[in-house]
């Protein structure tokens, strides 16, 4: 740990694993545990076991259904900030994710790169019967069908 002046940007706490650097030991401390692995949080209910806090109490709305975030816009509620600050660009249309081949723009970065694999070729979508591969689940969904109505897929996507 060394000493520096805040208002000049500098930080006074370091990690010398990785040199992370934070304005507070609080915060150093937090970060350690990317490191040592310590997950000193536990799940009440399932005993799943957290590095931080607020991911234990994030993971408790999966047993008690809680939804505290709603769209002001049409009232449907999400367990997460995140997934509504997402569902809100259904209202918006805003798509911050753009392809930098063909420059089309996404709302959602799982779309995104799905739609890069039309530019790579990459295939990660295989049908355990026969080996075709496929760019994305649906597809290989839809080609399972030849194979008496079976299912035996997996994907990466």
């Amino acid at each position: 740990m060394y000493s520096c002046d805040i208002r000049r940007g500098e930080c006074p706490y370091t990690w010398n694993v990785c040199n992370k650097a934070l304005s507070e030991k609080s915060n150093i401390l937090r970060h350690q545990r990317t490191h040592t692995g310590v997950r000193p949080y536990s799940c009440n209910v399932c005993n799943k076991t957290f590095r931080y806090h607020s991911d234990v109490i994030r993971h408790q709305r999966t047993h008690t259904g809680e939804r505290p975030f709603t769209c002001n816009v049409c009232n449907k509620a999400f367990s997460e900030k995140s997934n509504l600050l997402t569902h809100h660009r259904t209202h918006t249309g805003e798509r911050p994710y753009t392809c930098n081949v063909c420059n089309k723009a996404f709302s959602y970065r799982s779309s995104h790169r799905r739609h890069q694999h039309t530019h790579t070729g990459e295939r990660t979508c295989i049908c355990y019967v026969c080996n075709k591969a496929f760019s994305q689940k649906g597809n290989l969904i839809k080609h399972q069908r030849t194979h008496c109505g079976e299912r035996p897929y997996t994907c990466d996507v």
